[in-house]
C-alpha cells in the first residue's frame, strides 16, 4: 500500500512540474526531493549532495563532453556537403536514387556526431535542398530523414548508449561494439525499404531527374576519405583496445580540428560557438543525469523498484511478452518525455526487472536505443519532428505521417533483435575473445 501512494505521489510530482514548464532536471530532482521528505527520514541535503557527487565525478563520464564537442565542431563544418558529393556516385545507383543519400550520409554523420539531434539538422540542410530540386516526393524526403537521423542514438559514439552504460554499470566500449552491427542493418533496413518503395513507385520514379555522377567516383572518394579515416580512427582505436572511450573521444576532438581547419571552416567564431553549445548540451544531460541518479536513490529507499520486479516476477511473464509490453511503454513515454529523459527516469526500475528475466544488458542497451529512436519520431514531444519543421516548413502532422513508414520498420527490426540477440552480443564476445 505504501509502494502505491508512493508511486501516487512521485508521478503526480513530477508531470505537474513538467506540465508547468520546470526542466527536466530539475522536475526530476525537485520529485527526488518531495519523495524522500515525505517517505524517509533520510537526511534530504546530506544524501543529494553524495548522490549527485558520486554519480557526477564518473570517469567514464569525461567521453560525454567530449563527443558533444566533437560533434558540434563538425555541425560547423562543410561536412554535409561533402558527405552529399561522395556518397552519391554510390548509393544514387540504387532503386531510388540519392534517397539512398540521406540514410547513408545520416549513419555516416552519427558515427562522427553519437547525437541524433545534430545528424538531423547536419544532414538535412544539405540533403532537403539537392533532392527538391531533384523532384523527389517531400514525403519520401523527409521519411528517410527523419528515420536515418536516429542512427545518431545508436550507431557508435552515441550519447544516448554512454549516458545508458554510466546508469548500469556496464562498460562503454562493449557498449558501442554491440551496436555496430544492429546500426549498420538498421540503415540497411531504411534502404530495403525505399528500394521496395521505388519499385512500386516505378512511374514516379521515372519522372524524378537524377544527377550524372559517373564521372565523379574518385575526386568524391577522395571527399569522403578524411571524414572515413575521422570515423576509423575513433571507433578503431576503441574496438582494438587501444584507447578507452574517453581517449577516443579526445582523438575524435583533435581529429575533427584538424578536420575543420583543412576544410578551412575553423575560424574563431565557429570554434567558440561549437564550445559554448557543448558546454551547454553537457550541462543539461548532467543535470538530468544528476535529477534521475538521486531520484533512483529516492525510489530505492521507498522500496518501489524491489516491488514493481516482485509483482511483474510474480506475473510469470514469458520473456517476449516482457519486451512486447517494455516497447509500447517506451513508446507511450515518448510521446511526452525526449529519449535522454526516458531512459535516465526508468532505469532504477527498469533495470532489476530485466535482470531478473535474464536479459543480456548489452543487448537490452542496443534494444533501448532502437525503442527510444522511435520515441524521436512520435507525437507530440518527438524532437527529430521538431527540428525537420523548423528546416522544411511542414507541419508536424504531414512530418509525423512520413515517418510512419520508417517507424514501423524500426518495430520489426526489434522483432529482428529479439530473435536474433546475436546481432548484438557477437561483436563484443568475439573481440573480447
Amino acid at each position: 500500500m505504501t509502494e502505491t501512494i508512493a508511486i501516487i505521489v512521485f508521478l503526480a510530482s513530477l508531470f505537474l512540474m513538467l506540465g508547468m514548464g520546470v526542466w527536466v532536471g530539475a522536475a526530476l530532482l525537485g520529485t527526488a526531493v518531495i519523495g524522500m521528505s515525505i517517505f524517509t527520514s533520510t537526511p534530504v541535503g546530506d544524501s543529494m549532495a553524495i548522490n549527485i557527487w558520486a554519480g557526477q565525478s564518473s570517469w567514464t563520464l569525461t567521453a560525454l563532453p567530449l563527443f558533444v564537442w566533437m560533434g558540434e565542431i563538425l555541425f560547423r563544418t562543410s561536412l554535409s556537403e561533402t558527405l552529399f558529393r561522395g556518397l552519391a556516385p554510390f548509393l544514387g545507383r540504387l532503386p531510388g536514387g540519392l534517397l539512398h543519400v540521406n540514410i547513408g550520409a545520416s549513419a555516416v554523420f552519427a558515427a562522427i556526431s553519437g547525437s541524433s539531434a545534430a545528424t538531423v539538422a547536419t544532414v538535412g540542410k544539405m540533403a532537403v535542398p539537392e533532392l527538391r530540386k531533384r523532384k523527389y516526393p517531400e514525403k519520401m524526403i523527409i521519411g528517410t530523414l527523419s528515420g536515418a537521423g536516429t542512427l545518431g542514438l545508436l550507431i557508435p559514439p552515441s550519447i544516448s548508449m554512454i549516458v545508458y552504460g554510466v546508469t548500469v554499470n556496464e562498460s562503454i566500449s562493449r557498449l558501442f561494439m554491440a551496436a555496430m552491427i544492429p546500426g549498420i542493418l538498421l540503415a540497411a533496413c531504411f534502404s530495403l525499404y525505399v528500394i521496395v518503395w521505388s519499385k512500386l513507385n516505378a512511374k514516379r520514379v521515372a519522372l524524378i531527374e537524377h544527377e550524372k555522377t559517373e564521372g565523379n567516383v574518385f575526386k568524391n572518394l577522395a571527399d569522403l576519405l578524411p571524414v572515413l579515416c575521422l570515423i576509423g580512427g575513433v571507433i578503431g582505436s576503441i574496438y582494438s583496445g587501444f584507447a578507452t572511450a574517453t581517449e577516443a573521444a579526445a582523438l575524435g576532438v583533435l581529429g575533427s580540428l584538424i578536420l575543420s581547419f583543412v576544410q578551412k571552416s575553423l575560424t574563431w567564431e565557429s570554434f567558440s560557438e561549437s564550445v559554448m553549445q557543448a558546454v551547454q548540451t553537457s550541462c543539461m544531460i548532467m543535470l538530468i543525469l544528476m535529477g534521475a541518479g538521486f531520484l533512483s536513490l529516492t525510489m530505492g529507499f521507498t522500496g518501489i523498484p524491489a516491488a514493481l520486479a516482485q509483482h511483474i516476477s510474480a506475473l510469470e511473464l514469458s520473456p517476449f511478452t516482457l519486451i512486447i509490453l517494455l516497447t509500447v511503454f517506451y513508446i507511450f513515454l515518448g510521446c511526452f518525455l525526449d529519449g535522454l529523459s526516458s531512459i535516465v527516469l526508468t532505469m532504477a526500475v527498469i533495470e532489476p526487472m530485466v535482470r531478473a528475466a535474464g536479459f543480456d544488458m548489452l543487448w537490452f542497451g542496443v534494444y533501448l536505443m532502437i525503442v527510444v529512436e522511435m520515441a524521436q519520431i512520435t507525437p507530440p514531444i518527438g524532437f527529430n519532428l521538431f527540428m525537420l519543421q523548423a528546416m522544411t516548413g511542414k507541419g508536424i502532422g504531414f512530418i509525423a505521417r512520413a515517418s510512419v513508414p520508417l517507424f514501423l520498420v524500426m518495430c520489426a527490426f526489434v522483432l529482428v533483435l529479439v530473435a536474433f540477440p546475436e546481432i548484438a552480443t557477437w561483436l563484443p564476445e568475439i573481440l573480447q575473445n
